[in-house]
């Protein structure tokens, strides 16, 4: 097999970094996950960044009921599919099953976590971590990556994108399930921080089986013009 091989989804640049960062996040959702595990009752920084947060005007609580429904089956399957749609445009297959996998991922990790933790809002509704936060923040994560390894980004700006990808897609998802009172603070930055660990892990995962399958698929080609 001959030609360029095909863009990896991680850009070299910020291997080393991002993984460094998905380690830090992964502890910080085990840590707030044994400290609130089968709870049903918002913690001291809960408390004071609700009271915060409940001051907003009603007005916001429309902007707040947008930002919800692109965490919603709906809204979230529509920005899946422009995503993916558009990486297929670009001849960009790799970066499409990225988007659907790590998406996923998140989002069934954040699933399976909420049951093992068992942290409760209003009644018996599972809320740590948020899942809406974690998709948000994973989906702008998966664009912020596609872009800096579309442009070439060094380090320092591929950086600065990504982060401020997932603080800006999680802060704003995390106020508006705050605001909604569908979860607690805790949750949403669970939910940021497990999108940062499982998207960060994702995007390792499918260039090396991406790679290992250009690869056989090379020799299986060598091997048959012997």
């Amino acid at each position: 097999m001959t030609g360029r091989p095909a863009p990896g989804v991680l850009p070299p640049a910020l291997r080393g970094w991002l993984g460094s960062v998905a380690g830090l996040a992964a502890l910080v959702v085990v840590v707030l996950g044994v400290r609130y595990a089968d709870g049903s009752k918002p913690g001291t920084v809960d408390a004071w960044i609700r009271g915060a947060v409940d001051g907003a005007g009603p007005s916001w609580r429309y902007v707040a009921l947008a930002l919800d429904f692109l965490g919603e089956p709906a809204g979230s399957a529509t920005l899946v599919a422009a995503t993916v749609t558009g990486c297929l445009l670009l001849r960009r297959p790799r970066a499409a099953v990225f988007v659907v996998a790590g998406v996923g991922l998140t989002v069934g990790t954040a699933t399976l976590i909420k049951s093992l933790v068992g942290r409760t809002i209003h009644g018996d509704n599972l809320s740590y971590p948020s899942g809406h936060t974690a998709f948000l923040t994973a989906i702008s994560l998966v664009v912020a990556l596609l872009v800096t390894g579309r442009l070439g980004l060094g380090r320092a700006a591929g950086t600065l994108l990504v982060l401020a990808a997932a603080l800006v897609a999680g802060g704003a998802m995390g106020w508006a399930q705050i605001a909604l009172g569908a979860h607690y603070p805790t949750d949403a930055l669970g939910g940021g921080c497990t999108a940062l660990a499982v998207t960060s892990a994702t995007a390792w995962l499918v260039d090396r089986t991406a790679d290992w399958l250009v690869d056989r698929t090379a020799a299986a080609d060598r091997q048959e013009r012997r």
